[in-house]
């Protein structure tokens, strides 16, 4: 178990949130399409060295934002990764310079569906164009490349978060000296494809989601309700959901024999869905799961998962979970051993849990020891590097 004095450290407290424009002129996406102008949300936290080594980059899951850390003025709850972030704890600010930014397509203050086409003054709607998780990165290396940041200790993530970090191993090999992927994949499967087109289908078959062109009403809350709830029983496990759902009733003693409301898993779903309406654009939802799904580091087959590590020097994190059913832990395995076939250096852990894919943001205190101590062993080689050269 974590050492419980991980838990106990200071927390970062209030933090800013910030804006940048990145792109004035359109940016070439990897579809080709011309695109901008680009705006990205992102927080730091902890102070930048003078040699600008000591950055850490989080890349964060689908519905998550930048900020991951501390509290904004008069909000009710800190970041979504605050254990992990701050003095003292696995991504250690008294140690660390630590980015987090919203990707290109989000809802949660970067350019997205929702965002004000300038040369209309409306929404972009489903005229925003189809953004790729290499798009995402790109723009990620433009709002480092403004603030004076030229390379990464490291870049971390979980789920769509892994998937950018892997992404930034291939696309810029030379910027980074280390990857942690959690929970992620290097690219998509028939069964990860298809949870996510269903996801897409009950947005679309909302009348409300009206062609992507409901900003100025409710919109598709059913259909985002329900794509919720087909991603949350997702991101459970079949005995995670048994241990705190089983066959249990809400509020009744006896089945109703309707369509109400029976079981507590039932409660749950719903709940998840009702909440996620209501701090979610459903366009985004589009536009994202479709950007997981294009992502394939081995180019559709056109070349191995061996091949597209080739010439990565990173040294490679690679956290699984037993129980996690969305991106089971072979995946994970299949990229440490494409690593390793190149000589290089990859370190994978699968943690026991019962938690499922939810595992990585639930399991902090097995995975915190684990991302501390290998970020000090990158840091090491680091320092011996810079020894020698000197």
């Amino acid at each position: 178990m974590q050492d419980s004095n991980y838990l106990q450290r200071d927390a970062l407290g209030i933090v800013e949130a910030s804006k940048i424009r990145v792109f004035d002129q359109p940016m070439v996406l990897e579809s080709g399409v011309c695109f901008g102008p680009i705006d990205v949300a992102y927080e730091t936290y902890g102070t930048l060295s003078p040699e600008r080594d000591n950055v850490i980059l989080v890349c964060h899951a689908l519905s998550g934002g930048a900020h991951a850390a501390g509290w904004l003025p008069g909000a009710a709850k800190p970041g979504w990764w605050d254990v992990f972030i701050g003095p003292g704890k696995a991504l250690d600010t008294d140690r660390y310079h630590v980015v987090c930014s919203n990707v290109l397509g989000s809802c949660y203050g970067t350019t997205g569906p929702s965002s004000i086409d300038p040369s209309t003054g409306k929404p972009y709607g489903t005229s925003f164009p189809v953004v790729t998780v290499a798009d995402m990165v790109q723009v990620q290396a433009k709002l480092l490349e403004l603030l004076g940041i030229d390379s990464l200790l490291s870049v971390i993530g979980g789920s769509m978060g892994g998937m950018q970090a892997l992404q930034w191993a291939v696309q810029y090999p030379d910027k980074v000296r280390s990857v942690i992927g959690i929970a992620t994949t290097s690219h998509h499967s028939a069964q990860q494809i298809a949870f996510n087109e269903v996801a897409r289908q009950a947005i679309m078959a909302d009348p409300a989601w009206n062609g992507g062109n409901y900003y100025g009403t409710e919109g598709p809350r059913l259909g985002l309700a329900v794509a919720r709830m087909i991603g949350h029983i997702t991101y459970l496990s079949d005995v995670g959901m048994a241990q705190k759902f089983g066959r249990r009733l809400r509020n009744r003693e006896k089945f109703g024999y309707d369509f109400s409301l029976d079981f507590e898993v039932e409660s749950y779903l719903r709940y998840q869905g009702e909440s996620f309406v209501g701090r979610f654009d459903a366009n985004s939802l589009l536009y994202m799961t479709k950007a997981l799904d294009y992502c394939d580091l081995t180019n559709g087959g056109t070349r191995s998962l061996e091949e597209a590590f080739k010439g990565c020097p990173a040294r490679f994190l690679l956290i699984a979970f037993s129980s996690d059913w969305l991106y089971p832990a072979y995946q994970l395995k299949a990229v440490a051993h494409a690593v390793r076939r190149n000589h290089g250096d990859a370190t994978y852990c699968e943690i026991r849990s019962d938690y499922g894919h939810d595992a990585f943001l639930l399991e902090y205190q097995e995975q915190m020891p684990i991302v501390a101590s290998f970020l000090e062993r990158v840091s090491r080689a680091g320092r011996r590097m810079h020894a020698r050269s000197g």
